[in-house]
């Protein structure tokens, strides 16, 4: 059988490939072997150990499993994250997996509907608008998706963590892949207004200069009442841990929110979209 040499140092993809056959091997296993253990063919494991398959979330936990590294401090998980940061603003995947076990999460957008309130055709038009424009690949659009579901997922545990989000009208307003596209986002934020640990705002146009946030910004609250912030820049998103520099934050968010609309008043302007009013 042919052996491709592998170089780890080319890219982090080939340093995923070369880890991951160098587990194998360590193993004895063959790749035939590994495929049947994590429930995929032989020539996809060839593929990623070569590097000429990205891995995905479901593959590197899949890894994980069959190798027992689920837990420890250096999983194929983490390292999957780490070949995303292409494709995601540096800090991103940091702050993600602390949203993930955070008990409050406040948000605030201007722009686009946020990812925990993405359908995933949404999701889908903006990841392909990237791809169009040449900034991520096929393959990194599809993870996007993927991230997106991923987050949602996170909502649905038990307790669930409190959701509160603020929009901007541009948000409602921006039309964003046609028609159906739009109106079934409209509809899932209609839905998520709904739902009993979830409380959904619009903050109107002529709010002015009342708004505190020029930028999109999320505050979190973990299981220990501690607090973090998450704000992007153009180049690298940053997590802020720091309490005197979180509170201030989160006290803007409270006015925010007293000054936008009610969750009533934001479902019904909503409404009168879907259905085609001013």
């Amino acid at each position: 059988m042919n052996r491709k040499e592998l170089q780890p140092e080319s890219s982090p993809q080939a340093a995923f490939g070369a880890r991951l056959r160098s587990a194998r091997e360590a193993r004895g296993w063959t790749q035939d072997d590994l495929a049947e253990r994590m429930g995929y063919s032989s020539t996809h494991i060839s593929a990623v150990e070569t590097g000429r398959k990205l891995p995905t979330l479901r593959f590197s936990r899949g890894a994980d499993r069959a190798f027992g590294t689920e837990g420890t401090a250096d999983t194929f998980e983490r390292q999957w994250r780490e070949i995303r940061h292409g494709s995601l603003l540096e800090g991103f995947p940091e702050y993600v997996g602390h949203e993930g076990r955070a008990a409050e999460v406040r948000l605030y957008e201007v722009g686009v509907v946020p990812g925990l309130l993405q359908t995933p055709e949404y999701a889908s038009v903006l990841a392909g608008s990237a791809v169009k424009r040449g900034s991520i690949t096929p393959d990194q659009a599809e993870e996007r998706v993927s991230l997106v579901a991923e987050r949602q997922a996170a909502l649905a545990r038990t307790p669930p963590p409190l959701v509160f989000v603020v929009l901007d009208e541009s948000c409602i307003r921006r039309p964003i892949g046609g028609p159906a596209v739009m109106d079934a986002q409209l509809a899932r934020l209609v839905e998520f207004a709904e739902r009993p640990s979830t409380v959904l705002h619009v903050a109107p146009f002529d709010m002015g200069e009342r708004r505190p946030f020029d930028l999109p910004i999320t505050v979190l609250t973990m299981p220990d009442r501690s607090l973090m912030s998450y704000a992007e820049s153009a180049q690298r998103g940053h997590l802020e841990r720091e309490s005197t520099s979180v509170l201030p934050i989160l006290a803007a968010y409270h006015q925010l929110q007293a000054d936008a609309h009610s969750q009533a008043a934001s479902v019904a302007l909503i409404d009168q979209l879907r259905k085609g009013t001013p």
